[in-house]
């Protein structure tokens, strides 16, 4: 492989809300994404649940975060939490 060619590969990168924080190191993100249904045309709403490494503890629920696809650190968790998009108003 030559040195001029560019091998990096692109991260994939998903923004979700954290619906749990309960354990320790990792929360649980909610990823909504819009889809036309297949026969009525209409917008439907689906969304899937990832597991992500939080090491600082720092991130609450309700909180709107970006998380990047990693090596797997444990039986059900590949993804981390990169950075903080909106944090949850407290009133």
């Amino acid at each position: 492989m030559s040195e001029t060619q560019n091998t990096t590969k692109r991260q994939r990168t998903l923004i979700g809300k954290v619906v749990s924080n309960k354990m320790d190191k990792s929360v649980v993100v909610r990823v909504e994404r819009r889809v036309k249904h297949p026969v009525y045309g209409k917008i439907v709403v689906r969304s899937a649940k990832y597991m992500a490494h939080d090491e600082t503890n720092q991130y609450n629920e309700g909180d709107t975060v970006e998380i990047a696809e990693g090596r797997p650190i444990s039986r059900n968790k590949a993804w981390t939490v990169t950075r903080l998009i909106e944090a949850v108003r407290v009133v």
